[in-house]
């Protein structure tokens, strides 16, 4: 592998990002360019461009990216109601692929040969950046620094960033209590105090949610509009998607929504802990599973159903842009033609539950399920046959097995 003459940097500004450019320049005497993208993690991205500036970055790239990153990612995964091992709503996997598809099209405006991450070797995004990476631009040179630096302990990484005058916040000289992840979708804390899974995490790990013990004593209601699976208003006011996910968020982090103390399985063989704060996102997927229940038939969401673990095995493996998550996007897509309509849904003390639903597309008859007479709408006398086909071979069955008994 030849040593890279330029390089695309994604860049947060923190310290560890801050070394790898100063790492990149020295180790291959290359320039860096820098990209830092806002996907709502709620930080001032002004102070990665002056210090990127300072570090010598040979160009910056700071773009707000998101209302592409919910409108083009978050939206077509809640699509699928999707969940990693039953629980996780993907909010680290999902950012992954929009920030690999910038850092090529980045090296490719830049004529960059190499793109860099600060992933480490034992986590889950080295797989997701690279293989998002690859998929996009097979002739990519991707450098990952964790996997080939000796600079393996805190203290060596702050014995680099002195000897290159790199500042150094006072909270990072020692060792920091856990790593945090965010973005419009969630916040992820994992790592150090966190790591036995034994000791509850302390509550103020919390970073975008109230304690469900501290939230307010009166529930609130809130009525979610959607257009084809996708949610497109709230209480009735028409909204982008970004400013849909932000006001979620408010809303679920004021009335204690969407904590999770998960053990999950990392791609790469091993078991991690992590916390994580998804307010909007489980509101969403609530409020998506309301209106799916009158829209949805019942063929087409029990198969989509059945795919929906490969479909978030598939994110959270970094196959975002395989042909595989492509089709099942597909069917997933076409599933919701008719998820059209409106969801209220009630908040209060950590939970969310749909109350009401209604929509001209609904599949719902009041006529064939009510307990009052139902002016012919179902003949309950069909159910008879009905029960006789669907018990023939289980009948047949039995016969055989009283015979040998």
């Amino acid at each position: 592998m030849s040593a890279p003459k330029k390089v695309v940097l994604a860049y947060s500004g923190g310290l560890d990002t801050s070394i790898i450019l100063k790492w990149l320049q020295t180790e291959y005497g290359c320039e860096v360019v820098t990209f830092t993208a806002d996907l709502g993690q709620g930080e001032e991205l002004e102070p990665a461009r002056k210090k990127a500036e300072m570090m010598g970055a040979s160009d910056i790239y700071i773009e707000d990216l998101r209302e592409e990153f919910v409108r083009d990612f978050v939206f077509p995964m809640f699509r699928a109601n999707a969940l990693y091992e039953g629980l996780y709503l993907l909010g680290t996997s999902i950012a992954r692929p929009l920030i690999s598809k910038r850092l090529v099209e980045i090296a490719e405006e830049t004529g960059a040969d190499a793109v860099s991450h600060g992933a480490t070797g034992k986590g889950n995004d080295q797989v997701r950046f690279e293989l998002c990476a690859y998929s996009l631009n097979p002739e990519i040179q991707v450098i990952a620094p964790w996997r080939e630096w000796d600079l393996g302990s805190r203290t060596k990484l702050i014995e680099f960033a002195e000897k290159h005058q790199i500042p150094i916040a006072k909270d990072k000289r020692g060792e920091a209590p856990f790593s945090v992840d965010a973005n419009l979708l969630h916040t992820s804390s994992e790592g150090k105090m966190l790591e036995d899974p034994a000791e509850e995490a302390p509550d103020h790990i919390l970073q975008r949610i109230t304690r469900p013990e501290d939230a307010p004593d009166e529930p609130e209601t809130v009525e979610i509009g959607f257009e084809k699976g996708d949610a497109v208003s709230i209480n009735g006011e028409a909204m982008s998607p970004a400013s849909i996910l932000t006001e979620l968020n408010r809303l679920g982090g004021k009335h204690g929504i969407g904590i999770l103390d998960l053990v999950e399985n990392r791609f790469v063989g091993m078991k991690s802990r992590g916390i994580y704060e998804t307010p909007g996102g489980t509101i969403l997927l609530e409020a998506h599973r309301g209106i799916e229940q009158i829209t949805l038939d019942s063929g087409a969401g029990h198969l989509k159903d059945s795919i929906m673990p490969r479909y978030a095995e598939l994110i959270y493996n970094g196959f975002w842009f395989s042909p595989e998550r492509e089709m099942l996007q597909a069917l997933i897509d076409k599933s919701q033609e008719h998820v059209t309509g409106t969801v209220r849904l009630k908040l209060y003390k950590g939970g969310v539950r749909t109350i009401a639903r209604w929509s001209d597309h609904s599949l719902y008859s009041e006529a064939h399920v009510t307990f009052e007479e139902d002016m012919g709408a179902y003949d309950q006398t069909d159910a008879q046959g009905f029960i006789q086909l669907n018990a023939l071979r289980l009948k047949l069955l039995a016969a055989r097995n009283r015979k040998f008994k």
